[in-house]
């Protein structure tokens, strides 16, 4: 099944009493690239958050948010006593030593430094790592999905411009046999009316000569077969488990290459016509594999 690159997952839930919230987002790239947003106190967990996320999504650009809400009874920073009663002793002197008036503002007195300390969250982190691990797995999932949805309807639209390009390449290859014929007829026409004229003399041995040669330079039959095949190639694939999106990406680039090889060579108005039909088709599929995991 073929699964997109571009997708999007939440999930959210109350572990011993915290909050969180997880959110994922996925677009392209040629790689794997994470990018993970997580509260300080469980940077220790980001090691196992991105094995689980490399396992399950192998590849494109990912963007992970934690939001983490503590209880207020736990969220509430801690007064350090010591600290605070030593910057009192220090403040108990110069109002004795200077003016006996001084007063101690107690809000400022909090704001020195060392006096407040934010609540040790370490013993709650380890105790809720295992549900925030189960609510980014919930959220992979989602993720996941929406994936799988869209690659269900890029595989539709890369089907369309196949079809697109298996119908003018047919075209190309009814036309063919008679571009050869064709140009047999212009020849052998311009040569009678020369030869009526009394301005030239060209014997049928060296006018089928003239008309092999050009038969040979212009001669589209075997890139025509190659791009057939790698259409067949390129369909296969889009049912192929695992990632595929390099692989079909360089049969894209082979198509082209063909595609432009019979454009070249043909010598022929409407062969060149169906080749522009044929390469905005594999132009188009080549943007949307992109977008293929």
């Amino acid at each position: 099944m073929l699964h997109s690159m571009t997708g999007f997952g939440s999930a959210s839930g109350q572990v011993d009493g915290v909050e969180y919230a997880v959110e994922i987002r996925s677009v392209n790239n040629r790689y794997f690239k994470v990018a993970m947003k997580l509260p300080e106190s469980f940077s220790q967990a980001e090691p196992d958050i991105e094995k689980l996320l490399r396992q399950r999504l192998e590849r494109g650009s990912i963007s992970l948010t934690v939001r983490m809400r503590v209880p207020d009874d736990q969220a509430a920073y801690r007064i350090n006593e010591g600290v605070v009663n030593r910057y009192l002793q220090q403040i108990r002197l110069l109002e004795t030593e200077g003016d006996p008036t001084l007063r101690i503002d107690l809000g400022m007195l909090l704001q020195l430094p060392g006096c407040c300390e934010p609540p040790p969250l370490e013993a709650l982190v380890l105790r809720t790592q295992a549900g925030l691990m189960a609510l980014v797995s919930r959220a992979v999932d989602a993720l996941v999905e929406m994936r799988r949805r869209e690659g269900k309807a890029l595989r539709e639209e890369l089907l369309g411009h196949c079809d697109v390009l298996e119908e003018r390449l047919a075209a190309v290859a009814g036309r063919v046999p008679l571009v050869v014929k064709d140009y047999h007829a212009r020849l052998a026409a311009r040569v009678k009316e020369l030869t009526n004229a009394g301005t030239v003399r060209i014997d049928a041995e060296s006018l089928a000569r003239e008309v092999a040669v050009f038969a040979e330079r212009c001669d589209v039959a075997e890139e025509v077969a190659r791009l057939s095949a790698h259409l067949d190639q390129f369909r296969a694939a889009l049912d192929t488990a695992g990632l595929v999106g390099r692989k079909l990406d360089f049969i894209a680039q082979e198509m082209l290459r063909e595609a432009n090889t019979i454009a070249s060579k043909a010598n022929d108005g409407d062969i060149a016509r169906a080749c522009v039909d044929i390469k905005t088709a594999i132009d188009r599929i080549k943007e949307q594999v992109q977008n293929v995991q």
